[in-house]
């Protein structure tokens, strides 16, 4: 029997704010622990969260860019779950009006030699706080909890399940990264949790219209892991299903020395975390105008300028695709056109994408 793979991504992206979403604590990786923290954070008694004006603005740049709907009107709801390093007993977040609903993001997938265009549906992108972190490594037979992380806005990105192979994933997921780095409103590092991954994984024979039962891999932080998660997973299911067994909906980790995956927990579904509307936050209102003015000040969309080059100095969709993955590229290509003529613009493209990028 074939199989077709079934992939959708959650992207948590820290956003670049000096302060939490809900609290003037400041935020500042590799502080001592419990330093971050105040006593919104904490969860004391008798404290109220405030929303950060930037995280919103970061949010709406964001929607910009994917061509979304920016809800006029957004509630934030408690998501209730027990964990020893969310404090409060619940983590605020948006369940039924996200901030950031719909859009697309379109990138190049090299395969076979080829190069195709795709472009993945983008389900929606909501603002939350992060929580806490578990330091299991640090106490013998105990386990420490650091807070410092806990109420860093985050922006959860949530694909539609579009994709078909982890490399499709893997070209997402840098096509993402490229977005939310070049506008600003995340930088990226990877190792330090800013950009990291949920993977929803599942198969079905080829022609079924039925998805099959998924499974979610937690915290991938490294395209790498991304692809040897997804990749193992998928043998996993087949190789299940082909042996008489079936898959059971689970959250799994992916354990980078064994080069597996493993249960973590039994998938929760929405119903699970009891989600209902924060009684302590308004709702989030944006006024178009509001809107108006965060467009104006953005960039220019990686997807613009890739359409420019196109247009002005005569590249192939690829090669513009290739040199706007990268905002520093970009700026160096268009300098090097700007003092060697348009002329010029393809041998430069050739070389900014042969020599230069192979010695980086």
């Amino acid at each position: 029997m074939q199989w077709e793979v079934v992939i959708g991504l959650e992207t948590h992206t820290q956003l670049t704010t000096q302060s939490k979403i809900f609290s003037g604590a400041p935020i500042r990786f590799g502080a001592a622990p419990n330093t971050q923290a105040c006593p919104v954070d904490l969860a004391l008694p008798g404290v109220l969260p405030v929303m950060n004006k930037g995280a919103v603005e970061r949010a709406i740049q964001f929607g910009v860019a994917v061509g979304a709907t920016i809800a006029s009107r957004s509630i934030f709801a408690r998501k209730n779950y027990f964990y020893p390093d969310l404090p409060k007993g619940y983590q605020i977040s948006q369940f039924e009006s996200p901030v950031v609903q719909g859009g697309t993001l379109s990138f190049m997938l090299e395969q076979d030699g080829k190069a195709e265009l795709k472009t993945v549906q983008l389900t929606r992108a909501h603002l939350e706080e992060d929580a806490g972190k578990s330091l299991h490594e640090d106490y013998q037979g105990m386990t420490g909890i650091d807070l410092n992380r806990a109420g860093t806005p985050l922006l959860e990105i949530v694909t539609e399940p579009d994709m078909r192979s982890a490399a499709e994933a893997v070209a997402y997921a840098k096509a993402l990264h490229s977005l939310v780095t070049w506008l600003g409103i995340c930088d990226g590092n990877m190792q330090e949790g800013s950009f990291r991954c949920d993977a929803n994984v599942s198969v079905r024979p080829i022609g079924q219209k039925e998805y099959g039962t998924r499974c979610e891999i937690k915290n991938l932080n490294s395209f790498r892991f991304l692809e040897d998660a997804i990749n193992f997973e998928v043998r996993r299911q087949i190789e299940l299903i082909e042996d008489g067994g079936r898959v059971v909906q689970a959250t799994r980790l992916y354990d980078s020395d064994k080069k597996e995956t493993r249960q973590m927990r039994s998938k929760e579904d929405a119903q699970d975390y009891r989600y209902f509307p924060d009684p302590d936050l308004p709702p989030l209102v944006i006024a178009q105008e509001w809107i108006d003015r965060v467009k104006a000040a953005m960039p220019e969309l990686p997807g613009a300028m890739r359409a420019r080059f196109v247009r002005d100095f005569g590249l192939s969709e690829y090669d513009a695709a290739v040199l706007t993955q990268s905002k520093a590229m970009a700026a160096y290509f268009e300098r090097i056109v700007t003092q060697a003529g348009k002329e010029q613009a393809k041998p430069a493209a050739n070389w900014l994408m042969g020599d230069v990028s192979s010695m980086l």
